[in-house]
């Protein structure tokens, strides 16, 4: 397919669902994807039901597996001292090596056509794009969609600001056989320089991941000796990796995480996901909101592609608007607790004082989460 409709870069989860939406409504989708399914990613494996409706619009049939319902927030300081509050709307817990590959059978029975390799260049020329790929094979389309996750060597092709800066953050990511964490919770254990999110997901495995600052990691050089001496400063995580094993050769990484501001279209690319932006994980609900994104983007895709009237300009305009509306306040609120964050005393009265009360952290929920989207 080297003259698609449109075509995604990155099959990631707002990949898939954009790709698995535009197929349901007849349109030609080509994804281009770099790592073949399924395939772990560095995420806290937590959505929010909100997105659910449209999951199952779209084809998922959950009722196959054995998902953990989740309906409790935990929160607690490096001390140990916790706080809990029930979650509005609740979630389930689901690995991406899971729920990612399902999304790409699917895809694929509906007429996606995935192409695994790398772009390297995107032109828009004329009204059309231009695709070159590490193959040194070239792509025409009408629409691009930009779903390469939270950095790219094409973020520095098309010399987006944030990727100009150095970040200090970094994720880490295991999953471990059960030690008797709740089904129905889903907690964040604040440590030295970071904080670690625990939850169950649908093998019964506890997903462990976590969010430091490099310069606190770097201390102990590596991961074992970091979860040893700097994780295990809070009680509740010290207990959970005393007792815990690892189902992975060794934990998942990934560095330079930037919470700084995105823009949602670049080149005429209209980007979904952590490209258009990242939330703070203390916010949670970085998987639902890529998923909306990528319906939001769809949607008008689809406008675009079948009204004659409405034009590009018309479609980004729209869709940044929605993008907005929807995310702007949310990712606005992470970018505070980054800022926060960076000054540890600051957040350590911070996260006390959000432990001592459970209507701040409702609040904060309230803030972070949305309202269930359907079609």
């Amino acid at each position: 397919m080297n003259s698609p409709e449109v075509l995604i870069i990155g099959g990631g989860l707002a990949g898939l669902t954009a790709a698995l939406d535009l197929a349901n409504k007849g349109k030609e989708v080509l994804v281009i994807e770099k790592n073949l399914y399924p395939n772990h990613k560095v995420c806290g494996e937590y959505v929010s039901n909100e997105v659910l409706p449209y999951l199952e619009y779209l084809g998922i049939a959950f009722n196959d597996f054995q998902l953990p319902k989740i309906d409790t927030f935990q929160l607690s300081t490096q001390a140990g001292k916790l706080v809990q509050v029930n979650l509005p709307l609740g979630g389930f817990g689901i690995s991406r090596y899971t729920l990612d590959n399902q999304l790409y059978i699917l895809a694929k029975k509906r007429g996606v056509v995935f192409l695994f390799d790398t772009v390297t260049e995107v032109q828009y020329v004329q009204d059309n794009f231009s695709v070159m790929l590490s193959t040194k094979q070239k792509i025409t389309c009408k629409v691009v969609l930009g779903a390469f996750g939270k950095r790219s060597n094409l973020d520095v092709k098309l010399k987006r600001n944030f990727i100009q800066q150095k970040s200090p953050w970094l994720g880490i990511k295991s999953h471990y056989e059960n030690t008797g964490h709740p089904s129905n919770v889903v907690g964040l254990h604040n440590f030295p320089g970071g904080y670690g999110g625990l939850s169950k997901i649908e093998d019964g495995s506890i997903n462990f991941c976590c969010l430091v600052r490099y310069d606190d990691f770097k201390t102990e050089g590596d991961i074992a000796s970091f979860y040893k001496k700097i994780a295990s400063q809070n009680p509740i995580l010290k207990d959970f990796l005393s007792n815990a094993k690892s189902k992975f050769e060794k934990p998942l990484s990934i560095a330079q995480i930037s919470f700084e501001r995105k823009k949602a279209i670049e080149n005429h690319v209209l980007m979904c996901g952590d490209t258009a932006g990242l939330i703070h994980p203390l916010c949670g609900n970085g998987m639902a909101m890529a998923i909306h994104s990528a319906k939001l983007a769809a949607d008008q895709v689809v406008i675009f592609l079948e009204k004659a009237n409405f034009t590009r300009e018309d479609m980004e305009k729209e869709y940044q608007a929605l993008w907005e509306k929807n995310f702007k306040n949310r990712l606005w609120m992470g970018r505070q607790l980054q800022t926060l964050m960076m000054h540890t005393n600051w957040f350590n009265f911070g996260m006390n004082t959000v432990a001592n009360s459970k209507l701040m952290l409702r609040s904060l929920i309230r803030n972070t989460h949305g309202n269930p989207i359907l079609s």
